[in-house]
């Protein structure tokens, strides 16, 4: 039980834009989960149309499908209502908004979750949304330099060229 877990959460539309659109929304949605069903963010970064984290849970509980469900259904419930449904999601009241799964890979290293971590925080100059990580605002690299886990230049001289930040590589 417990465990540590990376994921990847995107919208159903992958061209929108919700998550960073309504980004106060989302931090509330996952503070009142963290209320009854805590967890602890190592590292989350949000783009506009997907999200990446790194999740320890307690040790007690293994339960992160009740967890993304209720992040995901108080997101959906606190936005207008613009989304084309399909019959299926009409059918089951879902709106259409996220996508049905997500990516989950559980921790079991030092040397994963080192990947893992420099993947969520490296992803948005990776999507080409900035050119620097400390550029990109919805990401707990800036929680990393405050403190002084990483310094703010991070990724930005060449020891990092072709490093591989998360990927399938163990080269």
């Amino acid at each position: 039980m417990g465990g540590c877990y990376f994921f990847t959460v995107n919208l159903l539309e992958r061209q929108r834009t919700l998550l960073t659109d309504h980004i106060d929304l989302l931090r509330d949605s996952v503070r009142r989960v963290r209320r009854l069903y805590p967890f602890h963010i190592d590292a989350w970064v949000v783009l506009p149309d997907h999200l990446h984290c790194v999740l320890t849970l307690p040790p007690d509980t293994d339960d992160f499908p009740v967890r993304w469900r209720l992040i995901k259904l108080l997101f959906s419930k606190g936005l207008p209502r613009t989304e084309r449904l399909s019959a299926t999601r009409r059918k089951r009241s879902e709106r259409g908004i996220w996508q049905r799964r997500y990516w989950e890979h559980t921790i079991t290293t030092e040397l994963d979750y080192s990947k893992h971590i420099d993947y969520v925080h490296f992803n948005p100059v990776k999507h080409g949304y900035v050119n620097r990580v400390q550029d990109w605002p919805y990401s707990t690299f800036h929680h990393f330099v405050k403190d002084g886990i990483l310094p703010i230049e991070w990724t930005n001289n060449s020891e990092v060229e072709g490093k591989y930040f998360g990927e399938l590589n163990e080269g």
